[in-house]
């Protein structure tokens, strides 16, 4: 009987160490896959390896992975434990994350591909040692609402018709937001000088909306990923926590140290052209 195809999954391109090895033999990937370390023979300490699991092709090949991704229950679980693996790497040794589903045919196509790349692997985990990504939110709080609109005329005047009722409030409610996002824009003024100070690589990802943006957390205006030193994180971390005082309006949030997949791809430093 043939044995079934099996895939190479690869999960992250790391630096390869003493002892690496022995902590992915206890490591699960995804489908509860084991996982391994796959390196040209004779790879110096430091450089590049791919971090990989075999899969069923059955499982895992282009026409069943096209119904696979419309499985919201599927997705989940793949994608934790995709970043389950590179958790684990962060622990030992450098780690550029690779996107989730990054499949060769068998381990010598891969094995070709980290030839190919060698020098560009090479150059993103020199950037990528000891740093870790930081994401940066701002957001307008809901909760700053407008004044009241419409009020209560007062003795001598002509009472409000509910017509202009309804326009003094929508131009209350828009001088309200307008307020609201100078502020926003404030705060992201004072981050972005706090990043060049501590953040050597920014991205600046789109703001999210819909059920994205965090539910009735407020309108979200900025949506950045900071490359931080490990020697910086808490300096960071600090001035970021105060870059919105003074602006009741505006809320900042805050989240890492995280696996830098905002930086997979080399970026330009901080403050060089792009």
């Amino acid at each position: 009987m043939t044995p079934e195809p099996a895939l190479t999954y690869v999960y992250a391109v790391a630096g390869a160490t003493p002892g690496l090895e022995e902590l992915l033999a206890g490591l699960r990937g995804v489908a509860g896959a084991a996982v391994a370390l796959l390196a040209p023979d004779g790879t110096a300490h430091g450089a590049p390896a791919f971090v990989v699991s075999r899969v069923r092709g059955a499982e895992w090949g282009e026409e069943a992975l096209r119904s696979r991704f419309e499985d919201l229950s599927w997705l989940e679980g793949t994608a934790r434990a995709h970043h389950h693996v590179i958790e684990e790497l962060m622990g030992r040794t450098t780690v550029l994350p690779l996107r989730m589903a990054t499949l060769y045919q068998d381990d010598q196509r891969a094995l070709g591909a980290l030839r190919e790349q060698y020098d560009a692997f090479a150059e993103g985990l020199a950037l990528l040692a000891r740093h870790a990504e930081y994401g940066v939110k701002v957001y307008i709080r809901p909760d700053a609402g407008p004044p009241d609109p419409g009020g209560t005329p007062a003795a001598d005047e002509d009472p409000v018709s509910p017509g202009k009722a309804y326009l003094r409030a929508r131009k209350a409610q828009h001088r309200a937001h307008e307020d609201r996002g100078r502020q926003a824009g404030r705060a992201a003024e004072r981050i972005a000088d706090t990043a060049g100070r501590y953040a050597t690589h920014v991205v600046r990802h789109p703001p999210q909306t819909g059920p994205l943006a965090g539910g009735d957390g407020g309108e979200n205006v900025l949506n950045d990923a900071y490359l931080v030193p490990d020697g910086e994180a808490d300096a960071f971390r600090a001035a970021v926590r105060h870059a919105a005082d003074g602006l009741p309006g505006v809320r900042v949030e805050l989240t890492g140290p995280w696996a830098p997949y905002s930086f997979a791809v080399p970026q330009p430093r901080h403050g060089d052209p792009s």
